[in-house]
């Protein structure tokens, strides 16, 4: 079975396309709430996502001192934390990993341009649980997602109120950051 998480509109066209052109079940997992949709021309063409996860976006000035990845709609909040950690000069990648099984049959090198082994700082956001994102993130990476039960109210609370919020995703990056050294690079 493979699943697919888009992260917007353009991801969405292609995972049923790529669904399309392949052998086997396949869950194309869809977000209830209004997401943006990038802009292609600023970021990764959609059409990326036969990969299962790719560069969505690089940042300017140099190499990436941290890897913000997320599926679905926590895309969103990676690609929002990216440009506030811009502002205070601070160089971010964000993947979008919108199907691991995808992903994981990629050739070695194919996955080491995505996520470099030698950039140990990385975070992931899930708002679900974290199982399967410590293969990504590392063994130093930090998961952003839920470790209890959730709660019932309109997303635009809920969501805050466990984490789930650019400056979060902000702060864990710059911990990363420090943790792995990255900052004078």
């Amino acid at each position: 079975m493979k699943v697919f998480r888009p992260c917007d509109a353009n991801e969405t066209v292609e995972a049923w396309r790529t669904i399309l052109n392949q052998r086997g079940p396949a869950c194309l997992v869809l977000s209830r709430q209004a997401l943006p949709t990038f802009d292609r021309t600023k970021c990764a063409p959609a059409s990326d996502l036969a990969h299962g996860a790719y560069v969505l976006a690089d940042p300017e000035g140099g190499a990436p001192q941290v890897i913000l990845m997320g599926t679905g709609s926590e895309v969103q909040l990676c690609m929002e934390a990216q440009r506030k950690l811009a502002t205070q000069g601070v160089r971010a990648r964000v993947v979008s990993m919108p199907s691991w099984e995808l992903f994981e049959a990629q050739p070695p090198d194919y996955r080491e341009s995505v996520l470099p082994a030698h950039l140990t700082a990385r975070v992931a956001v899930e708002a679900a649980a974290p199982m399967g994102w410590d293969r990504y993130v590392g063994p130093k990476g930090e998961v952003l997602a839920m470790h209890r039960f959730g709660a019932s109210a309109p997303i635009k609370d809920v969501m805050p109120r466990f984490g789930f919020t650019s400056d979060h995703v902000v702060d864990a990056a710059l911990i990363q950051i420090e943790a792995a050294g990255e900052g004078a690079k």
